[in-house]
């Protein structure tokens, strides 16, 4: 599943091409994916201008002049693929499973799997998902925060008021494992197991450590950490696993800089590669895989 970084890159390419635009036809190409589409949904979105959009968590929101919001969520093999009007070929793809790249030509047929098609005078944007996981509501502007989906979201993690202080008392008391802890989307949203990972290795705190015991100078070694992982990882554009592009039809490239992440049996970046280092180690965590150094994490 796409992460706050992966989220954060397709909302703004998606900002930059539709941001005052007007949409002129919408396609449904069928009435629901994990739910049911809102009623009307074609009706209510042709014809209004596009304001803005606003990312929570792992969440894209699309703000029209109707006073409404479109909430689109990825799941876990959606993708946005936008092409200007008049040409064939996609000419860019927004999310974590991008297929082709241009170079399949100008004469491409539509992908496969495209279950919302919005169109504005000069781009086609639709949301392609073939295991239907992804998530579409329409809901007044006003309310964003009140959605089901929202509301029991935690703190945006890069908010400058999100502090070590905060994350101290959100943690305290928990007698979970602080990995298990920071996937928590009421703890923290958008982060998850690829960008908790990276952050627990570069504040130097154990996975398995319970998340009470994670507090003062710990909380603060965290929570800078967390921050600049999720900031690199954005100017990055994200972590290319499979077949991610950038808006730009680039790669995302922060898969580069995994220090652990997916690197089990490597040397630690830290350690001095001598016994007893053994390497990045691989756990499950609540059915997730975790990596870490048991050397250098405690």
């Amino acid at each position: 599943m796409p992460e706050l970084p992966e989220v954060e890159t397709v909302m703004r390419g998606l900002s930059a091409m539709l941001t005052g635009e007007v949409i002129a036809r919408v396609e449904l190409r069928r009435p629901d994916l994990r739910r049911p589409l809102p009623q009307d949904l074609a009706r209510r979105l042709a014809g209004r201008r596009i304001l803005g959009f606003r990312r929570r968590g792992k969440y894209m929101l699309m703000r029209l002049d109707s006073g409404e919001s479109l909430l689109i969520h990825l799941g876990m093999s959606g993708r946005i693929l936008a092409r200007e009007r008049g040409r064939a070929a996609p000419s860019a793809r927004l999310g974590p499973q991008g297929a082709a790249s241009d170079a399949r030509g100008r004469n491409s047929p539509p992908e496969g799997h495209e279950h919302l098609v919005i169109e504005t005078d000069r781009w086609r944007i639709a949301l392609v998902d073939p295991r239907r996981f992804g998530m579409i509501d329409l809901l007044p502007t006003a309310e964003e925060d009140a959605h089901p989906l929202l509301r029991e979201l935690g703190p945006e993690p890069l908010a400058e008021d999100f502090t070590a202080e905060r994350l101290s008392a959100a943690l305290a008391g928990r007698s979970c494992s602080i990995k298990s802890a920071l996937l928590d989307q009421r703890l923290l949203a958008g982060l998850g197991n690829i960008y908790a990972a990276e952050a627990l290795f570069r504040a130097g705190i154990s996975p398995r450590r319970a998340a009470r015991s994670v507090s003062g100078a710990r909380a603060a070694r965290l929570l800078a950490a967390i921050k600049a992982v999720l900031t690199e990882a954005i100017a990055a554009g994200g972590s290319s696993l499979r077949d991610y592009v950038r808006p730009d039809g680039e790669v995302g490239f922060f898969q580069d800089r995994f220090a652990v992440y997916d690197r089990e049996g490597e040397p630690c970046p830290r350690c001095p590669g001598v016994p007893p280092c053994r390497g990045i180690r691989r756990i499950v965590q609540q059915g997730r895989s975790t990596f870490y150094c048991p050397r250098t994490q405690r």
